[in-house]
């Protein structure tokens, strides 16, 4: 009998709650704000972070587990001071060259250079000033998780003559060309004319900076065409199947430090990092986000609670009358406190519903206009619901342990 009671109170406290939000719109609809942009907040981050985390994986996984990079900087979140606080800016660039000695290497598939910068883009009458160009050697796919259709990828030929051909991104395409087929279509690139060979969809991640649209040529074009500096070069090397990656790592950089005349006791001039360490960097990152969220999230939720204790504070002085006649017929302090937390949990619990249909609009907008499939994960929502009535159950407490203590005589009397 008892819980039939509770289950009675809550559908009674719940229907209250919306009477209460319909009487008193203003105060209600400033609390119910609060709590959604909160909730919308998490939501619409968390759906970007979890596309992005899907990207990052799928990238990793068509690039193969062993997979590892060398590069002439750490890859590390740090602060530069100079020279004594970073001396790998002193370092020798990496080149093609080295790259070559590498993949000679019985342990290594192949290895990929990459360069990037940004370059004015224009088709007729559309200009983009600041599009980003990746510039790779070839088999760049073979580490990439991207897929080229229709169109190709450029030959070993046309990057060794230099030839000016170029894959483009959705991004880009739809920028530049609209609906239209921009396959073998001419483009300028920082002026310079450039043929359309293949149309890229990109696996979106945090490190594709693909929302002004991204073009990938071969890799000695962009030295030769685009004078890009080539001294801050990457490697990416993946090993044959069934090969370990430590023993691939010590291959390469056996490799490394003999053409560099290094001796034994020397420190590398040259990072190798395995996904490991590109994971932490990027874990960093994608921490630094969830602070942000919970921040933010935490500001609309105070919002929300402060509301939450103004109206139900309200509540109680305007309704100070039929609380002394319940409890006159019987009703204890745990059911009327019982009542009143259902009501402040049922009024931010709105907020949480709008809050989500909120963040799934803008979670589909992002999959709109950017590479990331952002989608808004299951504990994301079950985290936003928990929070909206926990903070419903925290800010309502006091006006609910306030209509509880009212003394039946006292409030029976009151005008």
């Amino acid at each position: 009998m008892r819980w039939r009671d509770r289950l009675a109170a809550l559908g009674e406290g719940v229907l209250i709650a919306f009477d209460a939000m319909r009487v008193n719109k203003v105060r209600a609809g400033l609390t119910v704000m609060g709590i959604a942009i909160g909730v919308i907040v998490v939501t619409a981050m968390s759906a970007t972070v979890h596309g992005i985390n899907q990207g990052v994986e799928k990238g990793f996984a068509a690039a193969g587990p062993t997979t590892f990079f060398i590069t002439k900087w750490p890859m590390a979140l740090n602060t530069c001071n100079g020279e004594e606080s970073c001396p790998w800016i002193r370092f020798p660039p990496l080149t093609t060259e080295l790259a070559a000695e590498v993949a000679k290497q019985p342990a290594i598939r192949g290895v990929i250079a990459h360069v990037n910068t940004q370059a004015a883009v224009k088709y007729k009458d559309h200009t983009l000033p600041g599009a980003q160009v990746e510039a790779y050697t070839p088999g760049w796919t073979v580490v990439d998780g991207g897929d080229i259709s229709p169109g190709r990828s450029f030959t070993e030929a046309e990057n060794a003559a230099g030839v000016q051909v170029v894959l483009i991104d959705d991004k880009l395409r739809e920028r530049l060309f609209g609906d239209a087929d921009a396959m073998g279509k001419e483009i300028d690139i920082d002026g310079k004319p450039f043929r359309v060979i293949g149309h890229y969809h990109a696996l979106g991640n945090i490190f594709d900076a693909g929302s002004r649209g991204r073009l990938i040529i071969p890799f000695e074009t962009a030295r030769r065409r685009l004078n890009v500096n080539v001294r801050w070069l990457d490697l990416t090397v993946k090993p044959w199947d069934g090969v370990s990656q430590d023993v691939a790592m010590d291959q390469a950089v056996e490799v490394l430090r003999v053409r560099r005349g290094l001796r034994p006791g020397q420190a590398n001039s040259f990072f190798v990092s395995g996904q490991e360490k590109v994971l932490d960097l990027y874990n960093k990152i994608v921490g630094a986000f969830f602070l942000v969220m919970i921040a933010l999230s935490a500001i609309g939720l105070l919002v929300g609670g402060v509301g939450v204790v103004a109206i139900m504070m309200i509540s109680v002085t305007e309704r100070t009358r039929e609380i002394g006649v319940r409890k006159a017929l019987g009703a204890t302090k745990g059911i009327i406190l019982w009542q009143f937390l259902v009501e402040a949990a049922t009024m931010t619990s709105v907020g949480a519903v709008i809050g989500l249909i909120g963040g799934g609009a803008l979670a589909y907008l992002i999959r709109q206009i950017s590479p990331i499939e952002a989608s808004i994960p299951a504990w994301a929502i079950l985290l936003a619901l928990f929070a909206s009535a926990a903070t419903g159950i925290l800010f309502g407490m006091l006006p609910a342990i306030r209509a509880a203590r009212l003394d039946p005589i006292e409030a029976l009397r009151y005008e």
